[in-house]
C-alpha cells in the first residue's frame, strides 16, 4: 500500500525529531529467522540507509529486530558500535526471553547495568493465547520494572485484553505499546478499541504512534488513517504517546516522510509543548535518555563480523 500525501501536511507545525521505534539489522553479521518470510525486507538496512529515507534529521531509539534469541547481548554490541558513528542513535532496546527465568534474571541485571540499554522487548505477538498470564513470564515483567527498563510490548489487537491484565499485574513496569495494537485499517477487531481503553486506563502504559499504515488494507487512504492515530491520542493523551516510525518494515507500506507529516497532522491541533511532548520529550522520558549516557563502545574485534 502506498499512503497518500495528508492534506494539511504543509501547514503541520515543525517540530525537533526523536523517533521512538528504529530497527537496523544485517544478515551478514546476525540471524533473523523472520526475514525468510519477508523477501523485501531480507537485506541489510543500515543508520545511513535510515538517514536517506528521513526527510529531515531525526534522533532515533533502536528497537530489537528479531535477531536468534541467543544473539540478543550480541545485536546490542553491534548497534553501540554503529551508534560510535551516528550519535543520534540515542539507545537501544533489547531482547530478553522473560520466559527463560533463570536467563532472563542474568539479562536484565546486565542490561540494567548497560547505560546504553534503555528499554526491553519480548516480542509476543506470535506466541499462543495466554502467554503473557503465564506466572513465569509476568515474574520477568515485574522484574523490568525493579530494574528501571520499559518493557515493549508488540501484541497483536487480539491480545489487547491479555496485556491489559499484564499491566495491571505488573504495575510497577511501564509498559511501551508498539504499533497502536497493530489494529487492521479499516476495521479493527471489535475488541481492539474497549481493549485499548483499558491499556489508556492504566497510568504504567504509554503508547507509540507507530506501524499503522503497515497494518492497513491495501487502497487505505491518510484520512482513515489519521483518524485512528487521533482517536488513540484521544485515549491516552498527548503525554503518554510516542512519535514511532518503525522503519524499515514501514517500508512495506509507505515511506518516512508521509508517515511522519501524517503524524504531525494528527498532532495540528495540540499546543506547541503537547506535540514537541509526542514527538520528542515523551521518548527522553519514558527511556531515561536523559539519564543514561552511551556506555563505551567495544573494540572492533569485540563485535560481530
Amino acid at each position: 500500500m502506498t499512503m497518500d500525501q495528508p492534506s494539511g501536511a504543509a501547514a503541520v507545525r515543525r517540530t525537533p525529531v526523536l523517533d521512538s521505534h528504529v530497527h537496523f539489522w544485517d544478515p551478514q553479521h546476525l540471524s533473523y529467522p523472520w526475514l525468510a518470510t519477508v523477501p523485501a525486507l531480507d537485506r541489510h538496512f543500515s543508520p545511513t540507509g535510515f538517514l536517506g529515507d528521513a526527510p529531515e534529521p531525526v534522533e532515533a531509539v533502536f528497537v530489537e529486530a528479531g535477531r536468534d534469541p541467543d544473539q540478543a547481548a550480541r545485536e546490542v554490541d553491534w548497534v553501540r558500535g554503529l551508534a560510535r558513528t551516528q550519535p543520534w542513535i540515542r539507545g537501544a532496546v533489547a531482547h530478553v526471553s522473560l520466559d527463560d527465568p533463570a536467563g532472563a534474571a542474568e539479562a536484565v541485571r546486565g542490561f540494567a547495568a548497560d547505560p546504553f540499554v534503555v528499554g526491553v522487548r519480548h516480542n509476543v505477538q506470535d506466541e499462543a493465547p495466554g502467554f503473557t498470564q503465564d506466572s513465569v513470564f509476568r515474574a520477568g515483567v515485574a522484574r523490568l520494572g525493579e530494574a528501571g527498563l520499559p518493557f515493549d510490548a508488540c501484541v497483536r489487537q487480539q491480545q489487547l485484553g491479555e496485556l491489559a491484565e499484564l499491566a495491571a499485574a505488573c504495575p510497577q513496569t511501564l509498559v511501551v505499546l508498539d504499533h497502536l495494537g497493530k489494529p487492521s485499517v479499516p476495521g479493527p477487531d471489535p475488541a481492539w478499541r474497549p481493549n485499548l481503553l483499558r491499556l489508556a486506563r492504566r497510568d504504567n502504559v504509554v503508547c507509540k504512534l507507530s506501524g499503522l499504515a503497515t497494518e492497513a488494507a491495501p487502497g487505505t487512504d491518510a484520512s482513515t488513517l489519521l483518524a485512528v492515530l487521533r482517536e488513540v491520542l484521544d485515549a491516552f493523551g498527548p503525554d503518554r504517546c510516542l512519535y514511532g516510525g518503525d522503519w524499515p518494515v514501514m517500508t512495506l507500506a509507505t515511506s518516512y516522510g508521509p508517515w511522519l507529516d501524517l503524524v504531525r497532522e494528527a498532532l495540528a491541533d495540540l499546543s506547541a509543548a503537547d506535540a514537541d511532548a509526542v514527538m520528542r520529550t515523551n521518548a527522553v522520558r519514558t527511556y531515561r535518555l536523559g539519564d543514561r549516557a552511551t556506555a563505551p563502545v567495544p573494540d572492533e574485534a569485540d563485535r560481530p563480523a
